[in-house]
């Protein structure tokens, strides 16, 4: 379930490893909670003779069901989510038994912005939109924590990265001399 370090390339290296924010467990485990509050419930009260064993196997069987659905499945999904942030580009990957990713460079980038809720604040989340060029131009990360953090780190990743692969001042007219074979001129 830990995200594959195979896929990235040989100069790229993960800044930031996200899943989505922990609320999306609280569900989850007040499933699991209630499951075995009345798994229990149904050994104290219900009585050892007549028909106490097969209703308390009724309510193990709902109780099962309810945690492999309710949140078993809830935790999987949460933990094969992620968000990573390279020096290179932005992996989103999800997928319990399939498994979906799409990569967006940095280069591609055009715009990001967050977007918090009241209780998002309190929490500490939010939800980033990042748009990129291309065929699908937006992508949506619901539940980042630390969003306001994961938003600038994305800002310094997009600069840094367009920095290191634009020209700088004098750079072009250097290049455009040495293809003439002429001498550049010296900079100030």
């Amino acid at each position: 379930m830990a995200f594959p370090e195979d896929v990235l390339t040989e100069d790229e290296h993960v800044v930031l490893h996200l899943h989505p924010h922990g609320k999306a467990l609280v569900r989850p485990v007040a499933v699991l909670v209630v499951a075995v509050a009345a798994v229990v419930a149904g050994v104290v009260l219900l009585p050892s003779g007549s028909g106490g064993p097969v209703a308390l196997a009724v309510i193990g069987g709902l109780a099962l069901l309810a945690v492999l659905w309710l949140s078993l499945w809830p935790f999987l999904v949460w933990r094969t989510t992620h968000y990573v942030f390279t020096n290179e580009r932005v992996l989103l990957q999800h997928g319990v038994f399939s498994r979906d990713r799409r990569d967006l460079p940095l280069s591609r980038i055009n715009d990001h912005a967050m977007n918090q809720q009241f209780v998002e604040r309190m929490l500490g989340c939010g939800t980033l939109t990042i748009e990129s060029a291309g065929e699908r131009g937006r992508s949506v990360l619901h539940d980042v924590p630390g969003v306001d953090r994961v938003q600038t780190t994305l800002y310094e990743l997009v600069e840094a990265h367009h920095d290191k692969h634009s020209l700088g001042d004098g750079e072009l007219s250097e290049i455009i001399a040495e293809s003439r074979g002429a001498e550049p001129e010296p900079r100030s």
